[in-house]
């Protein structure tokens, strides 16, 4: 009973001890903050970094050290390939702090975090559309950048990318039995410069694609019964010209099949 009392009185002081070191965290001269940012980037504790980013930006607004806060964090992001926090502090440097002049190198980090963002070719639709959109329009605001032929290289990846995502999406509607859900999803190649039959498809690693398949099917396939959808209405048609050709009945026969 003894050694329980100790355990939890030695559990409250630490716990009372941190709670009176983070009291202490506040009201602090913007240097102080700014130097916790650049102390806890070294150490790659870029989560404690950004909470004293926090302090720093709700305690002095108007500091001159909050441009470079801004975008140490957002490639100390990057750099950790959290590419989503990444962009927020990018859209915070260019919304507030860049000049004229830069500009177009925070536009390109922007594209460049979206494009990292991309778990794979065969996901995140929105993701993938958007950053198309931020290329191209980096492209059309910047045409002499020393940045645009690798913007050009990322937005035609991106494409591919796309085109790779909409042949998955046909594939999935050709086998629930929707032709023309599939057709149209094939037929989305708005770039008619690029050789869709010299574009090869993109390789999965082994351990996902076991659980992916190749967009046409799925490995466990062959468990599962050779049937039509329930919920096509493709197939209850198919089923239903059936059922009229072997009966000889009208198509109100056996409508009530269906309902």
């Amino acid at each position: 009973m003894l050694i329980k009392k100790i355990i939890l009185s030695l559990i409250a002081l630490l716990l009372f001890s941190s709670c009176s070191k983070d009291l202490e965290e506040f009201n602090k001269p913007a240097i102080y903050w700014y130097s916790k940012i650049i102390e806890n980037v070294s150490n790659g504790n870029i989560d404690k970094a950004d909470t004293y980013y926090s302090s720093l930006q709700s305690e002095h607004i108007g500091s001159i050290l909050l441009p470079n806060a801004t975008m140490i964090l957002a490639i100390s992001h990057m750099h950790y390939e959290e590419y989503l926090l990444s962009q927020h502090f990018l859209n915070e440097y260019d919304s507030r702090y860049a000049s004229i002049n830069e500009k177009e190198y925070v536009e390109y980090m922007k594209v460049k975090a979206k494009y990292m963002a991309l778990p794979n070719p065969r996901r995140d639709q929105g993701l993938i559309a958007a950053a198309i959109l931020e290329a191209s329009k980096f492209k059309e605001n910047y045409p002499n950048s020393i940045y645009f032929p690798i913007v050009d290289t990322i937005l035609t990846r991106l494409f591919m990318a796309e085109n790779a995502l909409n042949e998955s999406i046909a594939s999935l509607y050709n086998r629930i039995d929707k032709p023309k859900a599939s057709k149209y999803y094939r037929d989305l190649k708005p770039q008619p410069w690029i050789d869709w039959s010299k574009v090869n498809k993109a390789n999965s690693p082994f351990y996902r694609e076991m659980f992916e398949g190749d967009g046409t099917g799925s490995w466990y396939g062959f468990m599962l019964p050779d049937t039509r959808s329930v919920v096509s209405r493709n197939s209850m048609e198919q089923e239903q010209k059936l059922l009229n050709k072997n009966v000889g009945g009208s198509s109100n026969d056996s409508s009530g099949l269906y309902k």
